[in-house]
């Protein structure tokens, strides 16, 4: 499933095409994704203005002059291709501008979705009501960290997966930002002192970073809006790399925990 990054590069990708683009074509091809389109999508967006683009977690958001924003979600295999050819079978959304610039959204799987919220009103948005803070923002540090994991006895790697705790983190950052830090992944959250949580934020903050800069990390379906592949994938220090050397010589390991592989040295990251 893309994470963070990934919604992160398409986002950027989307940028140039549609940043103060105005919508000529919004053309749902089918009623649903993981949920139905809004039936309300065409009319809203089309004719609309592009006033701003960002992204919450591993939401993408696209706002307009009308006051609304049209969120969306890759799910599993999702992906926008900028200035396709002809709709091919699993283009479930097209977007043209006034500029002839054309944009489908392509879900083999269809476990992502489009969704209309009122821009003054994201924050109450469903899904985003209980998220914790945007881990490259501010508001994530080891300060706030410490404070939400103190007491807790549950494994390191699952509270960093919780979006209560923190936004947009997913399986294979936790992995390497873990391993960056020399954390075991099964360490209690609250036995984690203040500056080994100070250096799990820093290793967290320059793991997305750089896997922004790579476009990413492409897995099964994922491609950047361009039809690029991200390469982050090359930089993985412990994540899919089970029997190859650490870069401590050790063997990388890896284990199931709640249904998620877990990949790690047991060498680097003792405690």
């Amino acid at each position: 499933m893309p994470e963070l990054p990934e919604v992160e590069t398409t986002v950027r990708g989307l940028t140039p095409v549609l940043a103060d683009a105005r919508l000529t074509l919004v053309e749902p091809r089918r009623a649903d994704l993981r949920h139905p389109f809004p039936a309300d999508l065409r009319q809203r967006m089309t004719g609309a203005r592009v006033t701003g683009l960002g992204r919450r977690a591993k939401y993408g958001l696209i706002d307009t002059d009308r006051g609304d924003t049209m969120i969306f979600h890759l799910g599993m295999s999702g992906r926008w291709r900028i200035d396709p050819g002809e709709p091919q079978t699993h283009d479930h959304l097209l977007l043209e501008t006034e500029a002839g610039r054309r944009l489908a959204l392509n879900d083999p799987r269809r476990f992502g979705f489009v969704d209309l919220w009122p821009t003054a009103e994201l924050i109450a948005y469903p899904p985003f009501l209980a998220m914790g803070p945007e881990p490259l923002s501010e508001d994530f540090n080891a300060a706030y960290l410490a404070e939400r994991l103190a007491g807790r006895i549950a494994p390191i790697k699952a509270m960093l997966l919780d979006q209560r705790v923190v936004a947009g983190l997913g399986n294979i950052y936790v992995c390497e930002a873990l391993h960056m830090a020399g954390i075991s992944p099964g360490r209690a959250g609250g036995q984690i002192s203040r500056a080994r949580l100070a250096r799990l934020v820093d290793a967290i903050r320059a793991v997305l970073n750089a896997a922004i800069l790579a476009g990413g990390s492409s897995l099964r379906d994922y491609v950047r809006p361009d039809g690029e592949l991200g390469y982050f994938s090359k930089e993985w220090r412990v994540y899919g790399r089970e029997g190859d050397p650490c870069e401590c010589g050790a063997i990388v390991r890896r284990r199931t925990d709640s249904g998620r592989s877990t990949f790690y040295c047991a060498r680097c990251q003792r405690s």
